[in-house]
């Protein structure tokens, strides 16, 4: 048998059924127990230095005497045998030890270059103190400092300059088995505006979060980001500045090179390959969503992934505010992807709830963007996602007199824009509210609307907060307010893996409904006592399954699910499907 067939063979011998996120087990990871050793594979055995490299297998002082010297280890390593465990003890220790965040941000991405599981295991057991640095809000800083940062590469680059090569590109990408993608073009990112290709900080952070929060096996998650240039002076002066140096592309040259990409995808990865568009400016942003969601698996974490994180948010927080979604009414301060996201989104809930017709339920939700309330009055200059919005009244410019007009229940900021809830506005919501709801989402935390303690110590104590940075919890009055953090990563890993699981073929509207019942039904009394209307992150794992598994019975539902035949229990499967972090005993 010549070495190719052997090693064909061995590699047949190991690959086993279908793995965590439906991924094939290419590794034998999922079949093996702590019992039963694995062989780690890269291209061949991975041995000695080359294995000590390679972050899928590498073990650091983990590695047993036995498999340092089956591995020709023995020597590459001290002597000292350390646990995981305490290799994770060791890491927080280092990492508690920097007073500055982006210092652990870096040194959370040089351990996922070094050691996958090592990361993934410090990331899923100390979610809520780690998921501020390797996302929003250090991840801004980080994206805007990346050509300082960058290292290694960690995802996909393709740029004008591969247009009619894409698909070549996507095949240098080692990885065949891809599932879910995340997708940016760097031109709005966060609050922060546009970082041209030093926004692929979003894509890594994003995926990394798919597969701590949400199962999905590493090796199966892509990040991309398309360089068309950008507008940012500072950075097209930069001398280190990693990415094109020309104006961003637009129009036709723009939308030729979108098209391309993802067709190439398609083509390489398949049908049932989940793109997750990620921080498009606006008028991209909608059009590639309405574009591509008849014929590809794409979401719109922006849109799509805010406005159902916050519907959620407004579901549980009807048990401490009272009443139905329809008798609330909502106004918005920003009119972008997640304002209009976020107000569909709710409009459509009432609609299913009520059956009104949703031109109707619309008509509960006022928006004010940078010239003021949308007013019919405005139409005819208004872009289009703005159109379903503009309402009967006269014209408003500022927010206050807004909030004074149209005496809203709830107040939600997604403008990007940091202390436009001023002290005026917030006492405004409680002078006619007993309980006003006011959700501050901009990110990071510097874009934030307003600050848990402005909001309740300006309401004296009354506010039902969240926000989409976190913030530490609040003391007034002898009480203490925790505040709740409407974070996009408490749905998107979950609906992800949901779409996974099911073989899901499209993504539709009521999946991101179920997906929101699903997180609110997980916000305990506990929680609410303390004023939460979000549960706590400590319990991700647990809520992703759920999350999962409601999403994919609607996909099974709809009849777009193309797994089959159905599993009894979603949820149970799901966790069957989720990746974990262990350390497996090498041959």
């Amino acid at each position: 048998m010549s070495g190719g067939d052997m090693e064909a063979k061995l590699k047949a011998e190991i690959n086993g059924g279908g793995g965590g996120g439906g991924v094939e087990d290419v590794y034998g990871e999922d079949r093996a127990s702590e019992d039963q050793p694995i062989t780690p594979w890269t291209v061949s055995v991975a041995s000695g230095y080359t294995l000590l490299r390679d972050p899928r297998h590498n073990k650091g002082l983990a590695f047993t005497d036995k498999e340092r010297d089956a591995h020709y280890l023995t020597g590459l390593l001290p002597p000292a045998l350390f646990s995981q465990d305490l290799q994770e003890k060791r890491l927080m220790n280092i990492l508690r030890e920097y007073k500055v965040p982006l210092q652990r941000y870096i040194a959370m991405m040089d351990l996922q270059e070094r050691n996958e599981k090592l990361f993934y295991k410090l990331l899923i057991d100390n979610v809520e103190e780690l998921l501020p640095v390797v996302y929003t809000p250090t991840v801004g800083e980080a994206c805007q400092k990346y050509g300082s940062i960058f290292r290694r590469p960690q995802g996909l680059y393709i740029s004008l300059q591969e247009k009619g090569k894409i698909l070549e590109v996507l095949k240098n990408w080692p990885e065949k088995s891809i599932q879910v993608i995340v997708v940016t073009d760097g031109e709005r990112i966060l609050g922060l505006g546009d970082l041209g290709c030093q926004g692929m900080g979003i894509p890594v952070g994003k995926l990394s979060l798919y597969t701590a929060l949400g199962g999905v096996r590493p090796s199966a998650c892509l990040p991309i980001t398309i360089d068309v240039g950008t507008n940012n002076k500072k950075l097209l002066e930069d001398e280190f500045y990693i990415g094109l140096k020309q104006n961003r592309a637009t129009g036709q040259e723009y939308y030729e090179l979108l098209e391309e990409f993802m067709s190439a995808v398609k083509q390489n990865y398949g049908e049932k390959v989940l793109i997750q568009f990620e921080d498009f400016a606006n008028h991209n942003a909608f059009e590639l969503l309405a574009k591509y969601r008849t014929t590809h698996l794409v979401f719109n974490d922006d849109i799509q992934g805010t406005a159902s994180v916050v519907l959620s948010g407004l579901v549980s927080a009807l048990k401490l505010i009272g009443g139905t979604l329809a008798d609330h009414t909502f106004l918005f301060l920003g009119a972008g992807e997640a304002g209009t996201g976020i107000a569909e989104l709710i409009a459509l809930e009432i609609s299913k709830k009520t059956n009104a017709p949703l031109e109707e339920t619309r008509k509960k939700i006022w928006l004010v963007d940078s010239k003021g309330l949308i007013v019919s009055s405005r139409k005819e200059s208004l872009q289009h996602f703005k159109k379903p919005w503009a309402h009967d009244h006269e014209p408003i410019k500022e927010l206050l007199a807004a909030v004074k007009a149209i005496k809203p229940t709830v107040l939600i900021g997604t403008s990007g824009v940091g202390q436009t809830f001023t002290k005026e506005v917030v006492e405004a919501m409680a002078s006619m509210n007993e309980k006003p709801l006011i959700l501050a989402l901009s990110n990071p935390t510097s874009q934030s609307e307003c600050t848990a303690e402005e909001a309740y110590t300006w309401s004296e104590g009354r506010a039902i907060f969240a926000s989409g940075s976190p913030f530490d919890p609040v003391e007034y009055n002898g009480k203490v307010f925790v505040p709740g953090q409407a974070n996009n990563a408490y749905i998107f890993p979950g609906f992800g893996l949901g779409l996974i699981m099911s073989g899901t073929i499209r993504v539709h509207d009521d999946m991101l409904l179920a997906a929101s019942e699903a997180l609110a039904a997980q916000v305990t009394e506990e929680n609410y006592a303390k004023g939460l209307i979000y549960p706590p992150f400590t319990n991700i794992r647990k809520i992703s399954a759920h999350i999962a598994a409601k999403v994919a019975a609607k996909s099974y539902e709809l009849g777009l699910a193309s797994r089959l035949p159905r599993p009894e229990d979603l949820v149970k499967y799901a966790e069957s499907c989720m990746y974990t972090p262990i350390y497996g005993k090498y041959r």
